[in-house]
């Protein structure tokens, strides 16, 4: 990122050896760093030669729910990423080998959406209980000139499946809106509200669980990948806890991607296909029933006086599981592969299904764009639009309809005025690389039926956020 502040403020290359080269400010050269603390007086350089790098990244936010929703309100939320990652061919002169440990130290106020907002999508990256806890900590080892590799240890699945390649992630968190960084689909596998209580989760940042993947590059242009993971991560606030218990399952992922002009030669613009499935080997509450239970446990919690619906215990299913299909693709370059900005237009498209006898959500699909470098000189900045559908399931709303019917008529509407049907979200966000190491972000978005309707029919919402990022 050396000439990114040159590219901000439009300074001329210089073109003719005879025409002098201005010195740059101190000021410039800050801006220009590729960290805000700098190169630690040459530490970082040197222990990077050596084979130890280091990654320390802040994310603030300030969410405020303008109307809709909950109730009007903000607060503000941050986390700080701490990574170290270390080489074994710099470090011991063993090829093929890295080793990684990272941390999250999560703060502010929480939660956000669960109070404001009541959305299943989540509005803000950072919107997870405060903690400071371990993240990931693993070792991955390639083999075959890297035409293979095995990784184990505690892992994040989001690292390694359905993961964009160029619209957004860690590296370039062009959208805020959680649903964007990691599908809202694929967290099926939690527990429901009000259902009764299993052992099944999703180990997503900022939680990571014991694992093992296998990935193998069948050739250049695709690759399969497979991983086993616990089913149930440590979600207490230190994140070291190992449960490896058989009544948690296990959750495997399996995925075969197709890399689009991504070779040395190749001359069209780079994209990606990747089609997935996962199998968590929990048992699993039926939705139907599952429902019934649920409405018990909530009119029980909140003191209704409303008799109990449910002939007892919901009963399970074997398994779950979900299928996925995603793709990033650049649509077009402003300049070229020698563009160190990248500017241009990517495109990304994502849907999801998932069967509605055991799972909240049966179907979903989102999609957008992200413009890097649209306004001249502010080649770095992005502007980015992305809408999100998510299907309730059909079994969930069955169950509502047929509670309302056992009710009757009491004085008054009936229980669920509004059936569960879906959750929708657009989001239009602007990102400006104020520094190398500093970004803000102001993010609208636009929530439709938050929560789907599933416990309540919830105003739709407008949300206003304002994200900052730091790399130290």
């Amino acid at each position: 990122m050396g000439s990114l502040m040159a590219g901000f403020a439009g300074v001329p290359v210089a073109g003719f050896a005879e025409e002098p080269v201005a010195e740059k400010s101190a000021l410039m050269r800050f801006a220009e760093q590729d960290y805000m603390l700098g190169n630690w007086g040459g530490l970082r350089t040197d222990l990077s030669k050596r084979g130890v790098d280091f990654e320390f990244f802040y994310v603030g936010s300030g969410p405020m729910n303008l109307d809709g929703g909950l109730e009007r309100g903000a607060v503000y939320q941050g986390g700080l990423l701490m990574a170290m990652t270390l080489d074994s061919q710099k470090l011991v002169g063993y090829e093929g080998g890295t080793f990684n440990v990272s941390s999250i130290w999560l703060n502010g106020q929480k939660p956000f959406s669960d109070r404001y907002v009541g959305d299943l999508n989540k509005v803000n990256l950072v919107d997870f209980d405060n903690s400071f806890r371990l993240w990931e900590l693993w070792y991955e080892q390639k083999f075959f000139d890297g035409k293979a590799s095995l990784k184990f240890g505690q892992m994040s699945i989001d690292r390694d499946f359905i993961v964009p390649e160029y619209y957004n992630g860690l590296a370039s968190l062009n959208f805020v809106n959680q649903t964007f960084f990691y599908p809202t689909m694929a967290f099926n596998v939690y527990d429901q509200p009000f259902f009764p209580v299993g052992k099944h989760a999703l180990a997503s940042t900022p939680y990571g669980t014991p694992g093992v993947r296998l990935r193998i590059d069948l050739c250049e242009q695709a690759y399969f990948q497979v991983g086993a993971y616990d089913g149930n991560p440590d979600r207490s606030d230190s994140g070291t806890r190992v449960n490896l218990r058989s009544d948690e399952g296990a959750l495997i992922y399996g995925e075969i991607g197709l890399k689009i002009n991504q070779t040395k030669e190749a001359k069209g613009p780079p994209g990606n296909l990747k089609l997935g499935a996962y199998y968590h080997t929990d048992d699993f509450y039926d939705m139907y029933e599952g429902t019934f239970n649920a409405f018990d446990n909530y009119v029980r919690a909140n003191g209704i006086p409303l008799p109990p619906l449910s002939p007892g215990l919901a009963r399970t299913h074997d398994g779950n599981y979900g299928i996925y299909f995603l793709a990033d693709q650049v649509l077009w370059r402003e300049i070229g592969k020698e563009d160190l900005a990248t500017q241009g237009l990517v495109g990304f498209f994502r849907v999801a299904t998932a069967p509605k006898d055991r799972n909240l959500a049966q179907f979903g699909v989102d999609g957008g764009l992200v413009y890097k470098g649209m306004i001249p000189s502010r080649n770095w900045d992005t502007v980015g639009i992305a809408g999100s559908y998510m299907e309730i399931s059909d079994d969930l709303s069955r169950a509502q309809r047929d509670i309302n019917r056992t009710l009757g008529s009491p004085p008054g509407p009936p229980v669920f005025t509004k059936l569960a049907d879906y959750e929708a979200v657009i989001e239009a966000s602007y990102k400006a690389q104020l520094t190398a190491w500093w970004t803000l972000q102001p993010s609208v978005q636009r929530v439709i039926h938050p929560g789907g309707r599933v416990l309540a029919d919830i105003p739709d919402a407008w949300v206003f956020i304002l994200q900052t990022t730091l790399r130290f």
